[in-house]
């Protein structure tokens, strides 16, 4: 494990067992968005899937040394946990106190309340980087990826998701704070600009497209999108309704783990994922 006092010069650790930032920044996230997470992530087919899609390219591009992979804007720690099952070191760094302690109370051993600038890690410090569905509630990306590149070790790996396609912008982005969605080949550019070398990447989540389009864009794109509240159209999206609905997908997703695992890429899908090395 890293020590985190060795490679930060702004982190003190509380008494809860926390590494706390002693600046503050603002972030483009909703202030209830780690909570309303939470009640859904274990229950979640989305967040299941996306822990198991993380977790097999993690495996088929491992850290170096099995080294420490920080998980930053990783909300309640659900895919730090889930690296950490899969026998990998983590830490999560959450700027949100609520997704700091919730990820706490999860077991995790290394949590840091900070955003990237206030954690002020030194250059070239982190063995890997994880950033799962944070880039787009970065409004400046390009500086950002070029900031969190100065950080990562030569050699070093960063681990990206990010939302699908522009067409499929909808109120949901928008509470989400998202500032736009990208096609594969728009983060990889990115990422190659900021001075990465991209590994590997695919789409996933294949068969939401469509239902996303469907149910989320074409109501936004008309105008009678329904007014829901937030925890409610969460619990509705994220929740599998009896065992032979939690079957179909099951048997939809597993194909998609496999073609993973062995870094056979998709040409669709709902979200893009990315393995980028810092040469």
């Amino acid at each position: 494990m890293t020590d985190i006092q060795s490679i930060s010069k702004g982190l003190a650790l509380g008494e809860d067992g926390i590494w706390r930032g002693t600046d503050t920044e603002a972030i483009s996230y909703p202030s209830d968005g780690n909570d309303t997470c939470f009640s859904v992530e274990e229950k979640s087919f989305w967040f299941r899937h996306r822990n198991k899609c993380i977790v097999s390219i993690v495996n088929a591009h491992p850290p170096k040394d099995n080294e420490t992979i920080f998980d930053i804007g990783g909300g309640n720690g659900f895919v730090s946990l889930g690296l950490a099952d899969a026998d990998f070191d983590v830490a999560l760094v959450e700027p949100g106190n609520a997704g700091a302690l919730q990820a706490k109370k999860r077991g995790l051993k290394n949590v840091i309340c900070a955003t990237l600038n206030t954690a002020k890690f030194k250059q070239q410090s982190l063995s890997a980087v994880g950033l799962f569905d944070v880039i787009e509630h970065i409004e400046d990306e390009h500086a950002f990826l070029q900031s969190i590149k100065d950080l990562i070790k030569k050699d070093g790996y960063l681990y990206a998701t990010v939302p699908a396609y522009s067409f499929l912008w909808s109120n949901e982005d928008i509470y989400a704070g998202h500032f736009r969605r990208y096609t594969l080949m728009g983060i990889c550019d990115i990422l190659r600009s900021a001075g990465f070398h991209i590994e590997f990447s695919s789409y996933f989540f294949r068969f939401l497209t469509v239902p996303i389009f469907i149910l989320r864009t074409l109501p936004y794109l008309l105008g009678f999108a329904v007014k829901t509240k937030k925890n409610t159209a969460i619990s509705r999206d994220h929740t599998v309704n009896g065992p032979v609905t939690e079957a179909i997908l099951n048997a939809v997703l597993q194909p998609e783990i496999k073609k993973l695992q062995n870094k056979k890429s998709m040409l669709f899908g709902g979200s893009c994922l990315v393995v980028a090395k810092n040469l």
